[in-house]
């Protein structure tokens, strides 16, 4: 038996795009939530910066993506995907000063 690591013929990647309205205050929101989580746990490096993890969660989030057709487009792991939407939903969920401008 012979085996092959060429690709069958029209089996190239999929490759799914949607547009998705998001407010730049929202990514920015979620972006800083991350950033602060982050420096709390002392973690050094991403792969990708936080708004790009911002948006990959938003995505898997709203449109139910499949978290290896995100992980696959962005050149992470599935498991990676799941601990970013895991972590941007813990640290939304703790509570913190509100966003927006500070009244003064």
């Amino acid at each position: 038996m012979t085996n092959t690591k060429e690709l069958a013929e029209d089996s190239g990647p999929l490759v799914y795009q949607c547009r998705m309205p998001l407010s730049t205050r929202t990514v920015n929101h979620l972006a800083d939530l991350l950033r602060r989580h982050l420096k709390a746990v002392r973690s050094r490096w991403r792969i990708l910066p936080p708004g790009k993890i911002a948006v990959i969660v938003l995505a898997v989030l709203r449109h139910d993506q499949r978290l290896a057709d995100m992980a696959g487009g962005n050149d992470v792991s599935e498991s990676t995907v799941r601990r970013w939407r895991d972590e941007l939903h813990r640290t939304a969920r703790r509570p913190g000063p509100a966003p927006g401008p500070s009244p003064e």
